[in-house]
């Protein structure tokens, strides 16, 4: 149930071109005019008000259009039409998509905006999603060796943990779901039917890899091992990059640090749960918090601005949930790749999982225990 992306590859057959008459090419003014006014929060700046319905720039928008065009492109007669009789444009296409993601407002409230109906809002976001799905995949990889020397560079930079590759975290995607759907799978520990996201940031909270699709009702601990991620960390194919010699003559191997919800391994550095600490040991947990919360922040600001992630589904196509959610992530990355820049009040302003509270894990690898007290040992040694 790992997130992989399933799509055969689009055709690169040739379209017939249409008459431009036909086509809405004006729909951000019509956009503009019906709803900048019904919203007292909405900038009145027209570039400011873009990016408020839509969470990116202009140019932003203009380069995800970029992506998806070959695939968006309205072919007679399947082509979607607006309540004028014209065929629905890339760019109205897209920008319906991503208000319903921006939004998380019904479709019916959604295509009331646009003058179009709830069925096409439904068909063009699918179509949206499938499309960036398949050609935004480069937004969302593991780094090269030199891309990920700057991210442990950065890191310790930071927080002064060396060799540190990432910041990783879970959070629940809650659903409603019809009576013959439910299971105790899907209900978490607040009583909500869930899905996970798991994800991996770095230190400008992009995200590195991630994980979705696996039932709210599992265990953290036990939804990583599960993945693909923990699996290939295992054999050595991730986080099994160059080893840092410390001035203690102590080695650290790579690593990425994550809650005590986690288990404690050699790749994976959770914090000291013991009640007494001695110095050091909170020292560490104070550098380890500040390092781990980049991810946290991420989900907040994943959920902050596309809120079809932080309000509850209704009914969602559970084998379909998992490229939405995949989906968001890739404009997440996307926005930060473009250098955009999100309005400040636009990340949660509270924790992207309020109301849960997350189970201590009690695996201690002892090869992982070896690590956080070299690390412990080189922090107070700075």
């Amino acid at each position: 149930m790992n997130m992989v992306a399933s799509l055969e590859p689009k055709s690169n057959s040739s379209y017939v071109p249409l008459d431009p008459n036909s086509i809405d090419n004006d729909w951000w003014d019509s956009f503009w005019h019906k709803n900048s006014s019904s919203d007292p929060v909405v900038p009145n700046d027209e570039a400011a008000g873009f990016k408020y319905f839509f969470r990116v720039s202009r140019n932003t928008f203009d380069y995800i259009c970029s992506l998806v065009r070959e695939d968006l492109v309205s072919r007679p007669p399947s082509g979607l039409i607006n309540i004028e009789g014209r065929l629905l444009s890339v760019e109205k296409q897209v920008a319906i998509a991503m208000r319903r993601l921006a939004s998380g407002e019904s479709q019916v409230s959604v295509g009331r905006a646009f003058g179009v109906g709830q069925s096409t809002v439904s068909q063009v976001t699918w179509r949206f999603i499938e499309a960036l799905e398949e050609r935004a995949k480069h937004h969302l990889r593991w780094p090269e060796p030199d891309r990920m020397e700057e991210i442990k560079s950065n890191f310790e930079d930071a927080f002064g943990l060396p060799n540190c590759c990432g910041a990783i975290d879970a959070t629940h995607i809650i659903m409603t779901l019809p009576a013959i759907e439910t299971s105790d799978d899907w209900c978490d520990q607040s009583k909500n039917y869930s899905m996970f996201l798991q994800a991996i940031v770095d230190d400008s909270m992009r995200f590195l890899d991630i994980v979705t699709g696996w039932p709210g009702g599992m265990t953290i601990s036990r939804m990583l091992k599960c993945s693909g991620f923990y699996k290939l960390c295992e054999i050595g194919d991730r986080l099994n990059g160059s080893v840092r010699a410390l001035s203690e003559g102590l080695e650290i191997r790579e690593y990425i640090v994550g809650g005590t919800e986690y288990p404690l391994l050699p790749w994976l550095i959770t914090p000291y749960g013991d009640k007494r600490l001695s110095g050091p040991m909170a020292g560490f947990n104070a550098k380890h918090r500040v390092a781990s919360s980049l991810a946290e922040k991420a989900f907040s600001q994943l959920k902050g601005t596309w809120r079809i992630l932080h309000k509850v589904m209704w009914r969602p196509d559970k084998r379909k949930l998992p490229s939405i959610i995949l989906v968001c992530c890739l404009l997440h990355n996307i926005v930060i790749d473009t250098g955009d820049k999100l309005q400040p009040d636009v990340p949660l302003s509270y924790h992207h999982d309020f109301g849960y509270v997350k189970e201590e894990c009690q695996q201690i690898d002892p090869s992982g225990k070896t690590m956080r007290e070299n690390l412990t040992n080189h922090l107070t040694a700075l």
